[in-house]
Formats: C-alpha cells, sequence, structure tokens
C-alpha cells in the first residue's frame, strides 16, 4: 500500500498504472466488452469491392481485411499478449533469480560455470536467438511463451549475481556463518529478502520487452499463430492494407507501444520506490 501510494503522487507513475489496469481490464473483460467474436467474419464488414470499412458507429475501430471487427481483435489479442508477457517474464525472472543466486553464492567452479553460461546467452542477439527457437519449434502460445523466457532471463541473471557478490561479503552474512548457520538458511532467509525488490522491478520492466517481443514475432509470423488473435499477428495479417486501411496497423500499433511505455513507467516507478539508492536519479 505504501508503495501505490507513492506511485500515486507521481504523475507518470500514475498514468501508466492507470493505463495497465485499464488494458487488464479489458483483457479480462473482453468476452463481455466485445461486441463480436474475434473470428467471427461479417457479410457487412467489407464494402462492395471486398476492402475493409473504417471506423464507425458499428464498428468502432474499422474491420480487417477478413470482415472481422478490430476492436473486439484488439480486446482478445490483449488476452494472448498478457498471458503470454506474464508467464514468459514470470519464468524468466525465476531462472534468472536461481542463476544469479547460485552463482554469486556459490562462486568457485560452478559459479564460474553458470556465468560464463549466461555470457554465451547474452552473446547472442535475442531477437535472432527467438527467432531461430521459435523456427525450430511449433508456434503457439505456449511455445512463444517459452521461447521468450528462454532469451530474456539473462540480464535477470547477470544484475541478481552483482548484488549476490555484494550481499555475500556484508558483516551480517559473516556473522551468519560465523555462528554456523547452513547455506539454505543464509540463500532463503538473509540473502533472497533483498533481492525480492529486484525481481519486482524487473519482472514489471520485462513485461514490457516480453510484449514487444511478442508482438515482433508474431508480426514474422513465426509467434502466435491464427485464427488467435494477439497485436502482432492483427499488424501482419494488415500490413499489405497499410496504405488502403491505415487503421489496420497505426492502431494496433500504438496499443503496444502505449501498453510498453506503461509498464516501463511503473516499473521504473518501483524501482525508485524500492530502491532507495535510486531516488532522485534520473
Amino acid at each position: 500500500m505504501e508503495a501505490l501510494k507513492a506511485m500515486v503522487r507521481q504523475p507518470a507513475a500514475l498514468f501508466g498504472l492507470i493505463v495497465v489496469a485499464l488494458v487488464v481490464f479489458l483483457a479480462v473483460a473482453a468476452p463481455l466488452i466485445a461486441p463480436y467474436s474475434p473470428d467471427e467474419q461479417m457479410f457487412d464488414g467489407l464494402t462492395l469491392e471486398g476492402a475493409p470499412l473504417p471506423p464507425s458507429a458499428q464498428f468502432l475501430l474499422g474491420t480487417d481485411t477478413l470482415g472481422r471487427d478490430l476492436f473486439s481483435r484488439l480486446l482478445y489479442g490483449a488476452r494472448t499478449s498478457l498471458v503470454i508477457g506474464l508467464v514468459a517474464n514470470g519464468i524468466a525472472v525465476t531462472i534468472g533469480l536461481l542463476i544469479g543466486i547460485l552463482s554469486g553464492y556459490m562462486r568457485g567452479i560452478v559459479g564460474g560455470a553458470l556465468m560464463r553460461f549466461t555470457d554465451l546467452m547474452m552473446a547472442f542477439p535475442a531477437l535472432l536467438l527467438a527467432i531461430v527457437l521459435a523456427a525450430l519449434l511449433r508456434p503457439s502460445l505456449w511455445i512463444v511463451a517459452m521461447v521468450i523466457a528462454l532469451v530474456n532471463w539473462v540480464q535477470v541473471a547477470r544484475i541478481v549475481y552483482t548484488e549476490t557478490r555484494g550481499l555475500v561479503e556484508r558483516d551480517f552474512i559473516l556473522a551468519e556463518r560465523s555462528l554456523g548457520a547452513g547455506h539454505g538458511r543464509i540463500l532463503f532467509h538473509h540473502i533472497l529478502p533483498h533481492l525480492i525488490p529486484t525481481a519486482i522491478v524487473w519482472g514489471t520492466l520485462g513485461i514490457a520487452t516480453t510484449v514487444l517481443l511478442e508482438a515482433t514475432l508474431s508480426f514474422l509470423g513465426i509467434g502466435v499463430q491464427p485464427p488467435t488473435p494477439s497485436w502482432g499477428n492483427i499488424i501482419f495479417e494488415s500490413q499489405s492494407y497499410f496504405q488502403a486501411a491505415p487503421w489496420l496497423v497505426f492502431i494496433p500499433g500504438a496499443v503496444i507501444l502505449l501498453t510498453a511505455l506503461s509498464f516501463n513507467l511503473v516499473g521504473d516507478a518501483l524501482r525508485d520506490i524500492l530502491d532507495p539508492t535510486q531516488r532522485g536519479r534520473g
């Protein structure tokens, strides 16, 4: 509650929080709000020449190339993008937290091997690695989430490793060791609680990156496959109508941009609130 009150006092964070809450609400309530089914191809959804319809009273955001309501597809696409963002980023933060803690605490051969593996993963461009993995596997919602998680954990692991290296040299950890505390007690009772704020901040910031990466993969045709709507494949399906029906590209693109920006604003605010050393910076 204290963190929430602090965020409300920051205009940028409040804006991001409102947008995130609105997107989550629309995604959850999509079956109740959407005026049409996302896959319904309506007879009156195209012009006589077979072109998409622009925004109107009947179709709030117009229709796509198959006569489907764009507003309904964006609502259901929000569910897809948010599910992938939460699942993929949750897995990525968990993997990064585990590898970062173990490598920072154990050091030696095991810690060095884990960090060299992390450096190796960081050497590959994330988008290229995601494209390769998605191309090798059969694209689906859960496969895309797994692929994104496998390329996004390295930054978390590096940050957690650095913080853990600093924590293990602190006096309270040395005191626990001198009193005979076991590794499990030191890790879970003393080190992990100090890393929770970092995990929360990176978990929030990472959702924006995950949503953008999912949209990129879907736009390239190797992400979530039709007929399941996602913001990325909505743009992919409509790119050939960029000039004739620009709303099919600009509206989903604006939604992706606004959502990613809002999660970043919330993540930056949480970083300032949960990490006192960051207050007043930026």
